[in-house]
């Protein structure tokens, strides 16, 4: 009988984890013997008693770089499982777990959430990263873009799950700006240079100055850019219009409130934040970067899409929506007659099947 390992050093409250929570509470009545491992210290009841965390016993590396949580991680592996028949489930770092698996001889599936855009224009690490997650059993992506990329660019075979969804009819809604009147914007992503958030900051500089809209931006999120970002703010004089407003655990109750979500990355996976205005009956315009929002939208159906990196055509698109709003809504209504495709048991069951080829139910 193998023991399943999930392996996922970094627990930071994003869209992996929010998959992570959904996968553990699904899988845990399905399988025996599930170990989760990370860096962080976490509270055991976050998961369930069927779900055996292994973790340090202290707050210590809770902050530290994902780098470091790695190597914390891989110690725990071989600490408890070096001579045990087992299955990684990797969720993140998967460099280490892949190498880790081929040392002790063991099973393992790599869920993949990024596009590997970073690796494409690197010739080394491209032949590094096609070399490494050629060894992987399975290769698991969360979008039919993003299984077309890997394979157009590194030859690599996966299967497509998409992010499942748990609609919350009872979800809270959280006003952030009480009583403007004007357009109320939200973006939600970590502050690093993937997320691109300046260009949104771009963008809006322009809206202010060069169109006199009211506007106001609530940006949550926390990152190295956050300095960066908040000179742009001063430098520009974008105080009243924009507040960088830090993590917030439960940050979708955000979205109900707002007039209008944007997402400005440079490349993505499946973005959560798209499904979660659209399940929220929210207009959406997102750059069209690989992969995962032209898949979400269908291509412009169900929101906007602008050429990733350009401020211009964003605020142009934000302008449009301004002046009339009623086109952008019509998509959104229509978008949540395609929220099917994010079934929370039907793509939960997929990871339930990939599993079950390696270990019994």
């Amino acid at each position: 009988m193998r023991d399943l390992i999930i392996f996922i050093p970094s627990i930071e409250g994003g869209g992996v984890e929010k998959n992570l929570f959904y996968i553990t509470k699904y899988i845990q009545s399905k399988f025996k013997n599930i170990y989760l491992i990370t860096a962080n210290n976490l509270n055991q009841n976050l998961f369930g008693k069927n779900i055996k965390l292994i973790m340090p016993n202290t707050n210590y590396f809770n902050n530290k770089s994902r780098f470091v949580k790695s190597i914390i991680c891989v110690y725990l592996l071989i600490k408890n499982f070096k001579k045990k028949n087992i299955l990684i489930l990797s969720l993140q770092s998967n460099f280490f777990s892949i190498i880790f698996s081929k040392v002790i001889n063991a099973k393992i599936i790599i869920r993949l959430n990024t596009s590997p855009e970073k690796y494409i224009s690197n010739i080394y690490k491209k032949i590094l990263f096609k070399i490494l997650y050629n060894l992987a059993d399975e290769i698991i992506v969360n979008s039919y873009d993003f299984k077309k990329n890997l394979y157009k660019n590194f030859y690599l075979n996966s299967k497509v799950i998409l992010n499942p969804i748990k609609i919350n009819k009872t979800r809270k809604k959280i006003d952030f700006f009480k009583n403007f009147k004007g357009l109320k914007i939200i973006s939600i992503g970590r502050l690093t240079n993937q997320k691109n958030q300046i260009i949104l900051l771009k963008a809006l500089y322009l809206l202010k100055n060069k169109f006199r809209a009211k506007f106001k931006l609530y940006l949550i999120g926390r990152g190295y850019n956050y300095n960066f970002l908040q000179n742009y703010i001063f430098q520009n004089k974008l105080q009243k219009n924009i507040k960088l407003a830090g993590y917030k655990k439960n940050a979708s109750d955000y979205i109900k409130s707002s007039d209008l979500l944007i997402l400005p990355s440079n490349y993505e996976g499946l973005p959560n934040t798209l499904i979660e205005a659209q399940v929220a009956c929210v207009p959406i315009i997102s750059s069209n970067c690989p992969t995962g929002p032209k898949e979400i939208l269908m291509n412009g159906r169900l929101g906007e899409l602008f050429r990733p990196g350009d401020h211009k055509d964003l605020c142009k698109k934000i302008y449009n929506y301004y002046k009339n709003r009623k086109f952008l809504r019509k998509k959104s209504i229509l978008a949540k007659k395609h929220l099917y495709r994010f079934d929370y048991k039907n793509n939960l069951n997929k990871y339930a099947l990939i599993i079950s080829k390696y270990i019994k139910y």
